[in-house]
Parts: C-alpha cells; sequence; structure tokens
C-alpha cells in the first residue's frame, strides 16, 4: 500500500468520524430544543401505600406543590427543578419521600411513600403521629391508624415538633425510649394488640391499661423496658390464674424484681 493510499483512508476516515459526530451533535440539539418547548401539561400522582395507611391524599400533594414550590402547568419541563420539588415534598408531614420526574408527553409525575407511625400522642386536645425515628407529625381529620394511643403529661413541644422531630435533648430521649416500649409491645404476642392505652402520669410514670382485664400496670418510666414485660409476663401466667381475673386492680413493676399488687 502506497503511503498517498493510506493517507486518502486516513482521511476518508476522519471524515467519516467528523460527520457521525456532526450528527450526533444535530440529532442531540434537536432533542434538547423538543425538550426546551415541551410545556408541563398536568401531574399525576402516585401514593404507592395507599392501601396501607391513608395520611397524605393527591389533593395534599397538589397543595403542597403550589403552596412550597409554585406553578407548574405551562412551564418548560427544562426549567421545573425537580430535586428542589423532591426535597420539598419528602419535607412535608407524613411523606416519608417522593420520586418526581417528567415524561416526554410534558406530565409531571409524583410518586408517594408515607410515613409509618407507630403511636398516636394526645395531649391538650391535639393529636400527633410518630414513627419510629420519632418524627412526629399532625393528625389529619378523618384519617387514621391503628396503633397505640399514649395520652397524659406528654413532655414534647408539639408546637416545635409540628412537623418533623422533636427538640433535642429530653424530648427526643423520651421519644426514643417510648419507640423502644411501643415496638416491645408490637413484637411481643402476649402483648401485641392487647394494649388499649398508655397515660403518662405528670411525674413521667407511665400507666398501661389492657382491652381485657381491669388491672392498670404501673409501669414507672420508659426504661429497663424488657424486665419490666418479663414481670408483667410473670403477673399474668403465676399471679392470675392462682387469684382469678381482676383480683387486683393495681399491679407496679416499677421496681426491680418485685410485683406489687393492689
Amino acid at each position: 500500500m502506497s503511503r498517498g493510499t493510506s493517507a486518502a483512508r486516513t482521511a476518508i476516515g476522519v471524515s467519516v468520524a467528523a460527520v457521525i459526530l456532526a450528527c450526533m451533535a444535530a440529532a442531540s440539539g434537536v432533542s434538547r430544543a423538543e425538550r426546551a418547548q415541551t410545556l408541563c401539561s398536568g401531574i399525576t400522582i402516585t401514593i404507592r401505600d395507599s392501601s396501607e395507611n391513608s395520611f397524605v391524599s393527591g389533593e395534599d400533594i397538589l397543595e403542597y406543590i403550589a403552596s412550597g414550590y409554585g406553578k407548574v402547568e405551562g412551564v418548560p419541563i427544562n426549567d421545573i427543578d425537580l430535586k428542589k420539588m423532591e426535597d420539598m415534598l419528602s419535607s412535608r408531614s407524613a411523606v416519608l419521600k417522593s420520586e418526581v420526574y417528567c415524561t416526554k408527553d410534558g406530565l409531571l409525575n409524583v410518586s408517594v411513600v408515607q410515613r409509618k407511625p407507630i403511636m398516636l400522642l394526645n395531649k391538650d386536645g391535639q393529636g400527633f403521629y410518630a414513627d419510629k425515628s420519632g418524627y412526629v407529625f399532625p393528625v389529619k381529620p378523618g384519617r387514621g391508624s391503628d396503633v397505640t394511643v399514649i395520652e397524659g403529661s406528654i413532655p414534647v413541644d408539639f408546637a416545635g415538633a409540628g412537623n418533623g422531630m422533636a427538640a433535642e435533648g429530653r424530648e427526643r430521649e423520651w421519644l426514643v425510649q417510648m419507640t423502644g416500649v411501643v415496638e416491645y409491645i408490637h413484637r411481643h404476642r402476649n402483648w401485641a394488640g392487647k394494649i388499649d392505652l398508655i397515660h403518662v402520669r405528670q411525674n413521667g410514670d407511665l400507666v398501661f391499661t389492657r382491652k381485657e382485664g381491669g388491672e392498670k400496670f404501673v409501669f414507672g418510666k420508659p426504661v429497663r423496658t424488657e424486665e419490666k414485660f418479663g414481670l408483667m409476663d410473670c403477673y399474668c401466667s403465676t399471679i392470675v390464674p392462682a387469684k382469678g381475673e381482676n383480683f387486683y386492680k393495681v399491679v407496679d413493676v416499677r421496681f426491680e424484681g418485685q410485683i406489687v399488687c393492689r
């Protein structure tokens, strides 16, 4: 092969590559131009766990977008900040996480997963849910979940934790401790679904009311959880069979290794 022929082939190769790159660039440019001209034609919302929970509705999501992000319909989809919208939605009330994306037809697709509460906190006529991470969000009329109810002198300022984490320190520590108590109840068949109510006394002691049986269990502070439930199990398996149901009205398990019945 002559040097001239080789050079000619090289030139042809370079020219072909240049044409391919030019075509790709042109195609990419058209795609970007078309995308820039595509306007948001509407919003579709999917609540992925709606069969399990009902804390967030499609109307709520539309309201959050309108108030927390702004107008999107009629806006070029290239101008919609999807990450900003996801962050905004994921910070709202009962929304655990969200995914937002646009399709080529101009639709803004919003997919949402809700938080899963484990307890309902009632204090001074206000109701708030808390999930296992300690995140607190308000109860909305007509929407609810069958979870453990806690009432009384709850040491959490709902004004500060009404849409997020409780204040660091004593409040957050108490919620963490209560999460341990409630999760223990849910995990153990002797108690799952059998605690009707947890009342918090002014001194911080917890008092349990069972759905069956008239006894009230004075649990004390939400510490030494496993040990105290062990004492309650012992009461139910040994003392109740010996004395009969409702023989005692109060069962106190606050003290280490002791069951005090009255």
